[in-house]
């Protein structure tokens, strides 16, 4: 009976919420910037799943919900690998997958860059040494960036597409 009473009278988890993250902010102004320094439009990425457990590819998409908004960002999602920029693959890249990677990455136009998204991708994760796995990404295809992480949050994977882009920037200079 007392623990009703307090769930009435205590403070909700939803009234300390705070609905806007600062830091998150920062980044995506600053990429923003790059972004259009660099391409001088918006930021096109195909996704790759080349073997993963799913949760790269669900903070990819919590990228695209109404909390971050990275569109405002300059950095969208394609469906085909001819109209991105940048490949993220997520997982490692099992047998079953290798050729559908290399035709995915040989369709994408120049400059091409690779992401490698998630501990599976960059050769840390739990199925580096499956009998059905090739590898991480680098073993298949040039990998300009690793984000490590299980999965790696949408904050980091702000930030890794902010190093990319400086990374680009240092190389074209």
């Amino acid at each position: 009976m007392i623990n009703q009473l307090l769930n009435i009278v205590k403070p909700k988890v939803t009234e300390a919420f705070n609905f806007r993250d600062e830091e998150f902010e920062e980044f995506g102004i600053h990429l923003k910037k790059e972004i259009a320094c660099i391409f001088g439009r918006s930021l096109a990425i195909r996704v790759v799943d080349s073997g993963s457990d799913n949760s790269p590819e669900i903070e990819l998409v919590n990228l695209t919900a109404p909390y971050y908004d990275v569109e405002r960002f300059g950095v969208s999602f394609v469906a085909s690998p001819r109209h991105a920029d940048v490949l993220v693959v997520t997982g490692a890249v099992t047998r079953n997958m290798e050729i559908a990677v290399r035709k995915t990455y040989d369709a994408t136009p120049e400059p091409k860059f690779v992401v490698a998204l998630g501990d599976d991708a960059c050769g840390t994760g739990i199925f580096r040494d499956s009998y059905a796995v090739l590898g991480a990404v680098d073993k298949v295809l040039p990998v300009d960036l690793k984000i490590p992480g299980n999965p790696p949050s949408p904050k980091e994977i702000l930030k890794g597409l902010l190093a990319l882009m400086e990374k680009i920037r240092r190389n074209k200079n």
